[in-house]
């Protein structure tokens, strides 16, 4: 699923490939899929977007957000993977979005599991975008201790799990369950430790391991378990994760292990997770 990091990714390659260009031809569920979701009708995509000038991209929490101006807002996120293929380059005849652009260059959006594809004009309320638009990212100075400490307060959050602080509620935008997993383990906690047993030093190691964990994300260009623009791995190597179950622990050489907790698998190093 795309996280943070992954929208970061795919956000700075749109911005760069695409600012400038016009969309020359635009379809929009022309492979049905379950679970994608639209806003509004898909049919309608076309005659909305087409001869639009494209005035950027931009990641907000988990989600791409690509600004075709005039207000109008394609809003990608969850599984809605973004490729891009070059001038001539052949392009794959299933998915459920295609920008064509002036250059020849060609976006196309696949949903993998689920996904939104969302069309947002001006006057158009969006709870998703605006849960995204509403929150700082970590990364950024405005996610401060202030910021913080009402995270910390809010309803719940002492009843509850590290996971479920973290992964849950979208406290935080675009911290899913799986960058969850290497920063449980750069913090030395379980995923299902006590947050009632954290004390201030503890809470605030976590959150620092939080900034510094998905800034090496970023910097890696994503996660290598997921696919970039042009469908290459990211350079980010995950400590733990479906590449490195039952491998020793790189820190203790303790064995690596999955179970499912609170909706999703979460993996954990048994020696040095407490």
């Amino acid at each position: 699923m795309i996280e943070l990091p992954e929208a970061v990714t795919f956000a700075a390659g749109l911005d760069a490939a695409l600012s400038g260009r016009v969309l020359v031809d635009v379809r929009a569920g022309t492979t049905p899929h379950r679970f994608a979701s639209f806003s509004g009708d898909p049919g309608s995509y076309g005659e909305r977007l087409t001869g639009r000038v494209v005035v950027g991209a931009a990641a907000y929490g988990g989600l791409v957000l690509l600004d075709v101006g005039d207000g109008e807002r394609l809003a990608l996120f969850d599984g809605a993977y973004p490729r891009l293929h070059a001038p001539g380059a052949q392009v794959p005849g299933r998915h459920q979005l295609r920008l064509d652009l002036d250059d020849g260059s060609v976006v196309t959006v696949t949903v993998q599991m689920y996904g939104g594809l969302h069309l947002v004009g001006p006057d158009e309320p969006n709870r998703f975008l605006a849960a995204a638009l509403a929150a700082p990212s970590p990364l950024s100075s405005a996610f401060d201790d202030a910021w913080v400490a009402g995270l910390w307060a809010q309803p719940g959050v002492e009843r509850g799990s590290v996971k479920a602080f973290l992964a849950t509620q979208q406290r935080i935008p675009g911290l899913g369950n799986g960058v969850l997993q290497d920063i449980c383990w750069n913090a030395g906690l379980h995923p299902r430790h006590a947050v009632a047993t954290l004390d201030a030093a503890a809470r605030a190691d976590l959150v620092d391991t939080v900034r510094s964990t998905l800034a090496a994300m970023v910097a890696g260009g994503g996660r290598d378990t997921e696919k970039g623009l042009s469908g290459e791995p990211g350079g980010y190597r995950t400590v733990l994760s479906r590449r490195t179950l039952e491998l020793p622990c790189p820190r203790c050489g303790g064995r690596i292990v999955k179970e499912t907790y609170l909706g999703g698998g979460v993996y954990f190093c048994t020696g040095c997770q407490e």
